[in-house]
């Protein structure tokens, strides 16, 4: 196995990676009998790429690279510290969003007088960012960081990947929600398109791996500077708060053991209180965990409101995440 050093040094294009024979096929397989369950004969091309996409004026979606190979899903998650599509879940959620893009674009869609009087202008430009209200029922929830709020656009293929995912039972699921209007339209129109032939047949593959130059080393500068992937002692000035590095508490337990010990029960509280997914959160208790255990932090003496200043300091931390920092647009 190369050094991950010499790893970063190879071109993206010199991978040899391929979609045929991996997991990632049977989930393109598994998406295609979902489109035929429901009837449509359309079936997106698929190709790899640096990132999750569907091209402007392509029925087609690109996957990126590091989910066909372990090795690489490692290096993703180590340089990011989170990684989209990597378990078959996460993937299906994606590939259907992604399909919304693709088959807007293979029948124009976004053309339409009534796709605009449910989900917005088409030609509203994209935000670099956003900042959702994670109460509102004017949207569907199928990606995280309520990504249907974005942009007319993806809250069009957030509705279409809710409308598509087998046994969702949407109807009874989005009850009372204003976001069902917008269901039972993609459901309708789907009805209207399913023996129409597609004004779009492009196959073309935009960004192909195979084009792609840069290292493994440029694509990670380049992609860590764009998300904001700071170093991890972003915590440290609050954890040293919550926790000693004091000699005479080396007698206690560690920072690290206590909060994996009290994780299920404070990111329920704190999921519960803020709303916000327990996947989110995870990723910042995790992060705690790692610098309690490289700075050598111990609970303190003086232990008593340690849970509750736990609650307090985890709630603060992912709330200055959410909405400070506000979640990327990526189409």
């Amino acid at each position: 196995m190369w050094p991950e050093e010499k790893l970063l040094d190879i071109r993206l294009c010199d991978l040899g990676l391929r979609i045929e024979g991996t997991w990632i096929e049977e989930c393109i397989e598994q998406l295609y009998e979902e489109l035929a369950a429901k009837g449509l004969n359309f079936r997106p091309h698929c190709w790899l790429s640096d990132e999750w996409f569907c091209p402007d004026g392509v029925p087609g979606i690109a996957i990126p690279f590091f989910l066909i190979h372990p090795r690489l899903r490692r290096l993703e998650r180590r340089m990011m510290r989170e990684m989209e599509g990597h378990t078959h879940s996460s993937c299906m959620k994606l590939l259907r969003h992604e399909t919304g893009h693709a088959l807007t674009n293979a029948y124009l869609l976004h053309r339409k007088r009534s796709w605009g009087q449910h989900f917005g202008k088409s030609s509203q430009k994209y935000p670099e960012n956003y900042l959702p209200n994670p109460y509102s029922k004017r949207f569907v929830i199928n990606l995280d960081n309520w990504y249907a709020q974005s942009h007319p656009h993806e809250d069009w293929a957030e509705t279409f990947a809710v409308w598509l995912t087998p046994r969702s039972d949407w109807r009874i699921s989005y009850r009372g929600w204003s976001a069902l209007k917008k269901l039972e339209y993609v459901d309708k129109l789907m009805h209207d398109i399913v023996d129409q032939k597609p004004q779009v047949r492009s196959r073309w593959q935009p960004r192909s791996l195979r084009t792609l130059r840069v290292t493994l080393r440029e694509y990670y500068e380049k992609k860590r500077d764009y998300y904001g992937v700071e170093e991890a002692d972003i915590y440290d000035e609050d954890l040293r708060k919550l926790f000693s590095d004091k000699y005479a508490d080396r007698r206690n337990e560690r920072g690290a053991d206590y909060i994996q010990r009290v994780k299920p029960e404070v990111v329920e509280i704190v999921s519960r209180w803020t709303s916000i997914y327990r996947y989110r959160i995870n990723q910042v208790i995790q992060d705690m965990i790692s610098r309690c255990d490289t700075l050598d932090l111990y609970v303190p003496g003086n232990h008593r409101k340690m849970k509750l200043e736990m609650v307090a300091c985890l709630t603060m931390l992912v709330m200055n995440f959410l909405y400070n920092k506000r979640f990327h647009i990526v189409v």
